[in-house]
């Protein structure tokens, strides 16, 4: 058991036509994140991966090649894999219910309604992983969920998500160095003005 190293999973969807959509959120927190630490992600099992050495520990970045419905044999396979435990999980994801740039940290529970963390907890069997959602806001119309989801983020929150990302990693660092009550109070946070 590697108890220096840490899987951070991104969630989204693979494609050109999803890069820049809400959904993916995850995907490009990690892709800031690795561009940041000048590495590259590597095609490897079930999606794809960076690892990001800092400090004497490394985080395992892995952007799951699945949709992001069926993301959970990608955190399966990697935390048997590399071999690590729920614990040192954690998961970046999008989140309807939180105005856009709200930040919510927590060091376990329910799905929320997000499939993506569904099938993580159910393939894994266990809701005891740490999660970071991404507000994404719910401006559309009744109906409008999946449109509005995979739809692209609008310019004057595109130029946001750099600042964003920044925000989520510095919270991924501290929940990995200093714990989970200190990185909840750094990233639990009303939306700052970006």
């Amino acid at each position: 058991m590697d108890e220096k190293s840490y899987l951070v999973v991104g969630l989204g969807n693979i494609g050109p036509e999803y890069a820049h959509t809400r959904h993916n959120i995850g995907f490009m927190i990690l892709d800031a994140w690795a561009q940041a630490s000048n590495v590259i992600f590597e095609t490897r099992r079930y999606g794809d991966m960076a690892v990001v050495p800092c400090k004497g520990r490394n985080f395992y970045l892995l952007k799951p090649s699945t949709y992001v419905n069926l993301s959970g044999n990608a955190v399966r396979y990697w935390l048997q894999k590399l071999p690590i435990t729920e614990a040192q999980l954690i998961v970046v994801c999008d989140d309807l219910n939180l105005p856009f740039g709200t930040l919510r940290l927590r060091p376990n529970g329910r799905d929320g309604g997000h499939n993506g963390l569904a099938n993580i907890v159910e393939t894994i069997q266990t809701q005891q992983f740490a999660r970071i959602r991404v507000g994404i806001g719910h401006d559309f119309q009744q109906g409008g969920q999946i449109d509005f989801v995979i739809g692209d983020f609008p310019p004057e929150e595109a130029e946001m998500i750099p600042e964003l990302s920044q925000r989520v990693i510095q919270g991924i660092k501290d929940w990995a160095f200093a714990g989970m009550e200190r990185a909840m109070n750094s990233v639990n946070t009303k939306k700052k003005e970006l």
